[in-house]
């Protein structure tokens, strides 16, 4: 099982396709699984529909692998773009009839050319893997899993950061930041000038669901948001996963030199 990862005895789901136009739709798959993309139609079935006019029928196809995830692009004539969002501009460019393209990127934004438009689509990679140091020195066997694969220069974690600071700052009880006071709190940096609330609800499902698996209490509406946002909090500091070094990664605060 060299390109599988396991949690808790079961085969994890390492890749999480997320459509955030029309249906919002989402697709989890696990190592080896596929999906494929475009906007369908009759004995031509996709997994992921992209209902624009100027989407190739069959568009393309994603193959999860153990941290990562491949492209094909099974269009003619399109040139499609896997940009990392968070990085500076950072991207690939994927040509037509290329097959099975690694990407190397834990947060990517495919752009696809459709007419005079662009359409685009997310794909999550959140189990990417990383150097356990303490493990140098005995390279053989199977490698260790990381607990919490976060990623440190990712938006999310500023996030996570931001949930934490007033615990970090003041270790009495204090109320978690809501998700507006997260978005005003981080807004000053160049990286977050078109935060939105919407943005940061959707960080705080990934971090919840996926790179930190928190589970909450049976509870529905906003108390739910409530209780989500008080467990990653809670998860993160009892585990050091946000230390108050990780404070300089926020803005400085009004007021203070």
């Amino acid at each position: 099982m060299a390109f599988a990862r396991l949690w808790g005895g079961e085969l994890m789901e390492t890749v999480l396709i997320h459509v955030a136009d029309g249906d919002g739709a989402k697709v989890a798959l696990r190592p080896g699984g596929r999906a494929r993309f475009g906007r369908g139609a009759p004995g031509i079935a996709v997994d992921v529909r992209l209902a624009h006019p100027g989407v190739p029928r069959l568009a393309g196809e994603i193959e999860a692998r153990a941290d990562h995830w491949l492209l094909s692009n099974l269009s003619t004539d399109k040139t499609y773009v896997v940009e990392n969002p968070e990085g500076a501009g950072e991207h690939v460019k994927i040509v037509p009839g290329r097959l099975a393209a690694p990407i190397p990127f834990e947060i990517s934004r495919v752009v696809l050319p459709a007419g005079l438009d662009f359409v685009r689509f997310s794909v999550f990679a959140p189990m990417h893997t990383h150097l356990d140091r303490t493990a140098v020195a005995a390279p053989t066997g199977e490698g260790t899993l990381t607990a919490f694969p976060l990623d440190e220069s990712a938006k999310y974690f500023l996030v996570l950061v931001a949930l934490c600071e007033p615990r970090l700052r003041d270790r009495s009880h204090v109320a978690i930041p809501t998700v507006e006071q997260v978005v005003a709190r981080l807004r000053p940096l160049p990286s977050c000038a078109d935060l939105t609330v919407a943005a940061v609800n959707f960080h705080i499902d990934y971090l919840a669901r996926t790179k930190l698996r928190v589970k909450q209490d049976p509870v529905d509406g906003p108390k739910r948001l409530d209780t989500k946002r008080a467990a990653l909090v809670s998860l993160a500091l009892r585990f050091n996963l946000v230390r108050e070094e990780h404070l300089r990664l926020l803005p400085a605060r009004a007021g203070v030199g």
